[in-house]
Protein backbone atom coordinates (compact mmCIF):
# COMPACT_ATOMS: atom_id res chain seq x y z
CA UNK A 1 0.00 0.00 0.00
CA UNK A 2 2.82 2.66 1.25
CA UNK A 3 4.75 1.58 -2.16
CA UNK A 4 1.82 2.51 -4.42
CA UNK A 5 1.22 5.65 -2.65
CA UNK A 6 4.87 6.87 -2.92
CA UNK A 7 5.05 5.29 -6.81
CA UNK A 8 1.55 7.23 -7.39
CA UNK A 9 3.01 10.92 -5.63
CA UNK A 10 6.49 9.80 -7.66
CA UNK A 11 4.36 10.21 -10.92
CA UNK A 12 2.62 12.94 -10.27
CA UNK A 13 5.75 15.00 -9.11
CA UNK A 14 7.31 13.74 -12.36
CA UNK A 15 4.39 15.00 -14.19
CA UNK A 16 3.85 17.95 -12.70
CA UNK A 17 7.50 18.91 -13.31
CA UNK A 18 7.03 18.11 -16.89
CA UNK A 19 4.04 20.26 -17.27
CA UNK A 20 6.07 23.20 -14.94
CA UNK A 21 9.10 22.71 -17.85
CA UNK A 22 7.26 22.89 -20.67
CA UNK A 23 5.12 26.10 -19.26
CA UNK A 24 8.70 27.85 -19.27
CA UNK A 25 9.80 26.84 -22.31
CA UNK A 26 6.92 28.34 -23.86
CA UNK A 27 6.85 31.54 -21.90
CA UNK A 28 10.43 32.03 -22.70
CA UNK A 29 9.39 33.11 -26.27
CA UNK A 30 6.63 34.79 -25.51
CA UNK A 31 6.47 38.54 -23.97
CA UNK A 32 3.53 40.34 -22.30
CA UNK A 33 0.42 38.98 -20.78
CA UNK A 34 0.83 35.85 -22.23
CA UNK A 35 4.04 35.21 -21.00
CA UNK A 36 3.21 36.19 -17.20
CA UNK A 37 0.07 34.02 -17.66
CA UNK A 38 2.33 30.89 -18.78
CA UNK A 39 4.70 31.63 -15.70
CA UNK A 40 1.95 31.85 -13.57
CA UNK A 41 0.65 28.55 -14.36
CA UNK A 42 4.14 27.06 -13.99
CA UNK A 43 4.81 28.09 -10.79
CA UNK A 44 1.50 27.19 -9.81
CA UNK A 45 2.48 23.61 -11.00
CA UNK A 46 5.87 23.75 -9.53
CA UNK A 47 4.14 24.38 -6.23
CA UNK A 48 1.81 21.55 -6.47
CA UNK A 49 4.60 18.97 -7.06
CA UNK A 50 6.57 20.78 -3.90
CA UNK A 51 3.06 20.15 -1.78
CA UNK A 52 2.34 16.72 -3.30
CA UNK A 53 6.09 15.75 -2.78
CA UNK A 54 6.04 17.38 1.37
CA UNK A 55 2.59 15.38 1.96
CA UNK A 56 4.41 12.16 0.78
CA UNK A 57 6.90 12.70 3.19
CA UNK A 58 4.41 13.49 6.14
CA UNK A 59 2.58 10.46 5.30
CA UNK A 60 6.15 8.32 5.09
CA UNK A 61 7.40 9.53 8.25
CA UNK A 62 4.46 8.60 10.28
CA UNK A 63 4.28 5.76 8.51
CA UNK A 64 7.99 4.52 9.85
CA UNK A 65 6.92 5.66 13.06
CA UNK A 66 4.12 3.28 13.08
CA UNK A 67 5.92 0.44 12.23
CA UNK A 68 8.88 1.38 14.56
CA UNK A 69 6.57 1.37 17.23
CA UNK A 70 4.41 -1.34 16.20
CA UNK A 71 8.12 -3.43 16.01
CA UNK A 72 8.91 -1.82 19.66
CA UNK A 73 5.88 -3.44 21.05
CA UNK A 74 6.68 -7.07 19.33
CA UNK A 75 9.70 -7.52 20.43
CA UNK A 76 8.76 -6.59 24.10
CA UNK A 77 6.07 -9.22 24.36
CA UNK A 78 7.97 -11.82 22.42
CA UNK A 79 12.12 -10.91 23.55
CA UNK A 80 13.31 -14.87 22.95
CA UNK A 81 11.27 -15.16 19.43
CA UNK A 82 13.00 -11.81 18.50
CA UNK A 83 16.15 -13.06 19.20
CA UNK A 84 15.63 -16.18 17.63
CA UNK A 85 14.40 -14.50 14.29
CA UNK A 86 17.55 -12.06 14.72
CA UNK A 87 19.87 -15.01 14.70
CA UNK A 88 17.91 -17.31 12.20
CA UNK A 89 18.74 -14.24 9.68
CA UNK A 90 22.01 -13.33 10.71
CA UNK A 91 22.42 -17.80 10.14
CA UNK A 92 21.31 -17.18 6.65
CA UNK A 93 23.39 -14.28 5.85
CA UNK A 94 26.28 -15.78 6.90
CA UNK A 95 25.81 -18.75 4.32
CA UNK A 96 25.42 -16.80 1.79
CA UNK A 97 27.80 -14.84 2.06
CA UNK A 98 29.82 -17.49 2.77
CA UNK A 99 29.29 -19.55 -0.45
CA UNK A 100 30.84 -16.61 -2.19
Amino acid sequence: MLENNISTVNNDVKTLVKDAQALFTAATALTGEKAEELRGRGMRALDSALAKAQDAQVKAVETGKQVAASTDVYVKENPWRSIAVAAGVGLLVGVILGRK
